[in-house]
């Protein structure tokens, strides 16, 4: 499952991308916001990477203006890794190199067609373990 939130920066951005998952069979988990009303990104941020946090869950999908400060409230909770992509060639390295577990884009920065790609390429990219795992290791004992 693919969990996936915005604030109401980008909404519509999320639509697209839960649509677009959606015609790939992929199960995915909305969690707000549902209009364009205003809300809170950290709130939205933390619903998000709890829910990653749960077994079975792929990674999460987090949207906001800019992807900034969405990125950097994921970016608090222990055991996310969010990565703040704008090109394909990122969102495959913030997987082969740093396992993200969490995605952050921004509806007025990133476009929907650019979006997708790199969600494909973000999901189409797998880790490659060894030294990255080593620095993947010293990420974590930060948070400790």
């Amino acid at each position: 499952m693919i969990i996936i939130g915005s604030d109401h920066g980008a909404f519509e951005l999320k639509n697209v991308l839960k649509e677009y998952l959606t015609s790939m069979g992929k199960e995915v988990c909305d969690c707000g916001t549902y209009d364009s009303s205003s809300v809170d990104y950290p709130d939205i941020a933390q619903k998000v990477c709890e829910k990653v946090k749960e077994e079975g869950s792929e990674f999460g999908i987090l949207l906001c203006g800019t992807g900034i400060g969405i990125s950097i409230a994921a970016n608090k909770i222990d055991g996310i890794r969010c990565a703040l992509l704008n090109t394909e060639y990122a969102a495959a390295k913030a997987k082969q190199h740093n396992n993200a577990n969490v995605i952050a884009m921004g509806g007025r920065v990133v476009g929907p067609d650019l979006a997708k790609s790199i969600l494909d390429a973000f999901m189409n990219a797998e880790f490659e373990g060894g030294r990255h795992q080593n620095r993947l290791d010293k990420i974590h004992a930060l948070e400790n």
